[in-house]
């Protein structure tokens, strides 16, 4: 048997700067290759969906395959509302911060599908949803599910310029929201920590015998972090009704994914090793991320436990503002990205059904965009991070303890409040 060197592997990412893109390790599978199992299916059995991928959308346009969703015209438009409407508001999120009215701003471009996708799955099933039951754990990118589930763009806007009309007073990053009445859990901008906090809600509802769901998510690069194997051996024994949303969107801010250990095997397949269902999804196919979140729905509310799944896609732009994506990745890699931009493939199908014609198109994208703008101009008006009325400093001792305890108050009396 021939002897290798003995060497330390570093992993390196097909192309860097000034090279061609190049995503040859990415096996893009068929359409009607992968099979739609029953809910009940045991962990093992589902075995070759963490390796296969689970796609609805044909490239021209077209549904094939066991896992069309079956959505009417109107809930796939509805779709298309909420993904245009998130692109439209973080992309004025973005040139807030670049005016310098807001501190921070990050986007999840050519990634929305994964959020919407999902929030929309989760509510057509939800007995309670509103009430504090079914809860997201999100990261930073999954702003869409607010979207998705109508909360106020004036908010959203308000807590990214860190105004009067933040409703988290100042206490947190822009773009990191909190919305109970939403089953938007606050957003960790260290990822992983959500991770353990999912599963214990999914517990917790398991517990009081509540057929709740919680969705828990984070990106490829954290599943490499304690915190996302801590949460799996929870998942693993206790058997809540959780679901564990890897989004693997190729780049952990500077890094690839194969510095987590994503060129040796698929991230779903950490699923299988745990014992839990997994599924491995097309994260740029809105039908079929829609269909995979219904069917781990589905498990967890009959009581068969966790299902992980991976949404393949791609961060099309930088990490966050403080990010320069050119430093480590060839510029035009977006454009090449083998499964395309979720919008535009939504909006191919629209228009090859008849559902739409291009200029009903047209009217949706400036329908989001007058609402969008609307928004950030009414909360441009309470101010920005630079401009308009300011918390008191008495705010910052608020909202920690039900109670404050005695040497906050001394503090805060210390300060003059």
């Amino acid at each position: 048997m021939a002897q290798k060197d003995i060497r330390l592997h570093v992993p390196e990412p097909a192309a860097r700067p000034g090279e061609h893109p190049d995503f040859s390790f990415l096996d893009v599978h068929a359409v009607d290759e992968a099979r739609h199992p029953d809910i009940e299916s045991r962990a093992y059995e589902t075995y070759d969906l963490a390796t296969s991928m689970i796609r609805v959308l044909d490239d021209d346009g077209t549904i094939d395959g066991q896992w069309d969703p079956g959505l009417s015209d109107t809930q796939k438009l509805r779709g298309l509302r909420h993904m245009i409407t998130t692109r439209l508001l973080e992309e004025q999120f973005w040139l807030l911060q670049r005016q310098g009215k807001a501190a921070f701003a990050i986007r999840s471009l050519g990634e929305e599908a994964v959020a919407v996708a999902a929030a929309m799955a989760v509510d057509a099933s939800s007995p309670g949803y509103g009430e504090g039951l079914d809860m997201h754990f999100p990261t930073y990118r999954q702003g869409g599910i607010l979207v998705a589930n109508g909360h106020s763009l004036f908010e959203m806007t308000c807590q990214v310029l860190s105004n009067s009309g933040d409703r988290l007073k100042g206490a947190q990053l822009p773009t990191l929201h909190s919305v109970k009445e939403c089953g938007f859990f606050t957003v960790s901008g260290n990822l992983g920590t959500q991770m353990i906090q999912a599963v214990g809600w999914a517990m917790a509802g398991a517990i009081e015998e509540k057929r709740i769901v919680a969705l828990a998510w984070t990106g490829e690069g954290a599943t490499a972090e304690n915190d996302f194997h801590s949460a799996m051996v929870f998942a693993s024994v206790y058997q809540p009704s959780v679901i564990i949303n890897v989004v693997n969107n190729q780049w952990a801010i500077s890094s690839f994914q194969g510095i987590a250990g994503g060129m040796n095997a698929p991230f779903a397949q950490r699923g299988i090793g745990f014992g839990i269902a997994t599924l491995r999804v097309d994260g740029n196919d809105f039908l079929a991320g829609y269909a995979a979140t219904a069917w781990a729905t589905e498990r967890a509310r009959a009581g068969h436990g966790p299902t992980l799944i991976e949404w393949v896609t791609y961060r099309a732009a930088s990490h966050s503002s403080s990010d320069d994506p050119s430093k480590y990745r060839p510029a035009d890699a977006a454009a090449s990205w083998p499964l395309g931009d979720p919008i535009e493939r939504l909006t191919r199908h629209l228009l090859t059904t008849g559902a739409a014609d291009q200029a009903d198109i047209d009217t949706l994208t400036e329908e989001c965009r007058t609402v969008v703008n609307e928004a950030v101009d009414k909360a441009e008006k309470l101010g920005t991070i630079n401009s308009g009325p300011k918390p008191s400093p008495a705010e910052m001792f608020k909202y920690v303890y039900a109670e404050m305890p005695p040497h906050l108050v001394e503090q805060r009396q210390d300060l003059g409040y």
